[in-house]
């Protein structure tokens, strides 16, 4: 099973949000899980941040794939992940400076509420693609 840890700041104040999340958790069961953790500051994203062997830094200026080549991506990463997501200034730079990758989901800017959604989606896409399910289709 993938284990993904996803590393943000903030909280999901959104209930459209969190309940997207949770339908792209429960649709993950069994194949993948998702842990949260959602920082207060970047102070305290650097702290829980520092000693992550498998970080992948999600920077609009990192590595941009179809999604065909983001599932190969994720699955040659191993069974255990971690991403970080950057707040309103972006990730940090010394959490940039340690990422073992950096991957973009978009050129675009999107809020970090937003990018925890489509990475959520991302994921289980890359693991439909992996299925070769209609879902991708």
């Amino acid at each position: 099973m993938l284990k993904v840890k996803i590393y943000t700041i903030g909280r999901c104040k959104e209930k459209w949000l969190s309940e997207a999340l949770s339908e792209y958790e429960k649709r993950l069961q069994g194949r993948a899980e998702l842990e949260w953790h959602l920082a207060k500051d970047d102070a305290q994203l650097i702290d829980w941040t520092h000693a992550d062997p498998n970080l992948i830094a999600l920077d609009p200026k990192g590595d941009l794939f179809t999604s065909e080549a983001f599932s190969l991506k994720l699955l040659q990463a191993g069974s255990r992940l971690s991403f970080v997501i950057g707040g309103a200034e972006g990730i940090p730079p010394k959490i940039l400076s340690q990422a073992k990758r950096r991957w973009s989901l978009s050129p675009l800017t999107f809020t970090h509420q937003i990018v925890r959604l489509v990475l959520a989606e991302q994921i289980y896409r890359a693991l439909e693609i992996d299925r070769n399910t209609p879902y991708h289709k």
